[in-house]
């Protein structure tokens, strides 16, 4: 700091200083204003004070003379009557009246107000008095008769005293006018003063106040600019500079707050705008039933979310050594048809060794032996984004631009929860694609497994006829070509059958919350298929059956009505499902039936042995019951998570 400012700033003190000196406190203004009146009252209290003691006393001094023009009367009285004792009494208190009105009475306010004229008048009383008392004494004398001159004498005296209480009274009168005046001019002083205080009060109280209040007022109505004139360096002066204070710093905040509450308008606007892009990568996930239809949905959006003038979406393979373009936006054909495939490391955009996040990659900075279509194109800028599964690098997404630019922390994190969508849903197509190829699988194994357990064992039978037809033919025996034919045909008309019971089974589907439509239709089929009547009973209530559990339960109903029309030679044939506290079906006819062990045909075999496997892998049991004569009973019991959504104890095969 240099000396001038320092000076300066000594000066500055000296004047803030000097000013908090010269400041006047309300109270100092109010006492400064009532003081002057406070005297004049003080005083003209004191002043009325002391003329009414004077007053008092000049009044008993009037009394005490008065009594003294008395006791003159009786002492000439008491002289005429020769009472020399009464006559000694009185004089006494004559004098001690003189004594009392010479030097006044401590014990009350008695005392003449003596001016010149008083004491010569007073002088005059005591000269008459002294030769009333010497007359007094030489009546006392026997023979001695001074009536007629004491009369004079004492004429005289009260006379004198008459006019000494004249001179008392003028001067009383003197005395009260001026307490008069002296009233009225308090009057007019008090007046006066509450004038004063009036003024006072409204010029440095209410008037204040006044303007406080509408400052207040105009700031309750939303007036932040409203200020409070300081007229005073007072306490008021003080509220007004603290109000003004108060009204600007709220100014202040108040338009601080209009600032943050744009930018936070803008921070929401811009989380809107976030949430509006994922929903929409969110609803393109969902929907797109193909990679294709995915990778050109994805490049068109985000292509409009970041503005940019070009996109390109790559995807690598497993070890990340080539990029393949799945889809573009806004590229040059040419650019787009050189860079359909690119080695790692061509390109800065194809690098599996970049940073996790996204990059802003100026193309002139790019090295010369890099790829370099972009700049071709007159792109500035590239925006790399990897995309990224659990850690794994899948391909990423490129957005050009012809100007250069740089992206915000917000742009780069949407970026990113972009791609992270965008390599969930190809990971879910990805998924559902395998997903289906494993159903195709299993439907194509489950179909050969029932042409090789039915039509591949009446293929060859036939192939067996076959060449017992050739044998008989070299033979020429005529009887065993009839009977091999006639053995022919049955297995040719048993794998049309088969083949038409096979169609009419992958056809059936079960019904997604309840088996008795599709058992219904099953049995529709039968009954048209062989003519036997066939009928469904279901008892009680239960959870319905997974969708492949009825698939299989359905397979197997279908194979034990099969064996019912190629074997049993039944006329009805009953269907009964009991589905609490477990699902039981049971397959009835009243045909030939079988006894074990008795050379049963092997074609019986077969479908048992293929109801069994169903079975088994549904985790069920499967119980064949049959009677010579009394028909067959086929009864399947599932065990109890089938039919409550638990997990089956065997693979299951979807139909496609």
């Amino acid at each position: 700091m240099t000396a001038a400012e320092l000076a300066a700033g000594v000066g500055n003190d000296h004047v803030r200083s000097t000013t908090r000196s010269r400041q006047w406190t309300l109270g100092a203004k109010l006492a400064l204003v009532a003081m002057p009146c406070l005297l004049a009252f003080l005083c003209a209290i004191a002043v009325l004070v002391y003329m009414s003691w004077q007053i008092q006393g000049g009044a008993a001094a009037v009394n005490e003379a008065g009594r003294m023009r008395m006791q003159t009367y009786r002492i000439v009285l008491s002289a005429g009557a020769a009472e020399a004792q009464l006559l000694s009494r009185q004089a006494a208190e004559f004098e001690r009246s003189l004594q009392v009105l010479r030097s006044g009475d401590a014990q009350r306010p008695l005392f003449v107000p003596w001016d010149d004229a008083a004491r010569q008048r007073f002088a005059v009383v005591e000269h008459d008095w002294a030769a009333l008392r010497g007359r007094l004494a030489g009546s006392t004398l026997p023979g001695v008769t001074t009536t007629g001159s004491l009369g004079d004498d004492a004429a005289l005296v009260t006379s004198d005293i008459d006019a000494f209480v004249a001179g008392i009274e003028a001067h009383l009168s003197r005395w009260t006018a001026l307490m008069h005046l002296l009233q009225v001019a308090m009057m007019g002083v008090a007046l006066i003063g509450a004038a004063v205080l009036i003024h006072t009060g409204f010029r440095f109280v209410l008037e204040p106040l006044s303007m406080l209040k509408r400052a207040i007022q105009r700031l309750q109505d939303g007036d932040l600019g409203a200020r409070v004139e300081r007229t005073s360096t007072d306490e008021f002066g003080t509220l007004a500079e603290g109000f003004n204070d108060m009204a600007r710093q709220l100014q202040s905040m108040y338009r601080d707050l209009e600032s943050r509450v744009q930018k936070k308008t803008a921070q929401l606007e811009e989380e809107r705008g976030r949430l509006e892009c994922l929903y929409e990568v969110t609803t393109l996930a969902a929907k797109a039933a193909t990679l294709d239809e995915l990778a050109q949905g994805f490049t068109k959006s985000i292509a409009r979310i970041a503005h940019a003038d070009g996109v390109a979406l790559r995807w690598s393979d497993e070890a990340n050594r080539r990029y393949l373009m799945l889809a573009s936006q806004g590229l040059p054909q040419a650019m787009s048809d050189a860079e359909h495939c690119l080695e790692a490391g061509d390109c800065h955009c194809g690098s599996p060794l970049a940073s996790p996040g996204a990059r802003v990659i100026s193309i002139r900075t790019m090295l010369p032996a890099r790829t370099r279509h972009c700049a071709q194109a007159g792109f500035e800028t590239v925006v790399s984004i990897p995309i990224r599964l659990h850690e794994r690098l899948m391909g990423e997404v490129d957005l050009f631009f012809h100007a250069r630019i740089t992206i915000s922390e917000a742009e780069r994190s949407l970026f990113e929860s972009l791609t992270v969508h965008l390599a969930g849903a190809m990971e879910n197509l990805r998924l559902d694609s395998l997903g289906l190829e494993a159903a195709i699988s299993q439907e194509r194994g489950f179909l050969a497994r029932e042409l090789h357990d039915s039509i591949a064992q009446s293929l060859a039978f036939l192939k067996i006829q076959v060449q017992l037809m050739r044998d008989a033919v070299a033979e020429g025996d005529d009887r065993q070509i009839q009977h091999v034919l006639g053995e022919i045909d049955v297995g040719v008309r048993e794998s049309y059958g088969d083949v038409r019971e096979l169609l009419l089974h992958f056809r059936t589907r079960a019904n997604g919350e309840d088996i008795e439509p599709a058992l219904l239709t099953t049995l529709r089929k039968f009954e048209h298929q062989s003519g036997v009547k066939a009928s469904l009973q279901m008892l009680g209530q239960g959870m319905p059956m997974l969708p492949d559990t009825q698939i299989q339960v359905l397979h197997i109903v279908q194979e034990a009505l099969s064996n019912v029309r190629k074997h049993a030679r039944a006329s009805q044939v009953w269907l009964d499902v009991q589905q609490a506290p477990q699902w039981r079906l049971e397959v009835r006819d009243d045909g030939l039936g079988f006894a074990d062990g008795n050379g049963v045909p092997d074609e019986t075999h077969v479908g048992l042995r293929i109801m069994a496997e169903r079975a088994e892998r549904l985790g069920a049991q499967l119980d064949v019951l049959s009677t010579p004569g009394r028909g067959t009973s086929v009864v399947l019991t599932l065990p109890m998570t089938s039919g409550t959504g638990g997990a089956l104890a065997a693979p299951q095969y979807q139909a496609a």
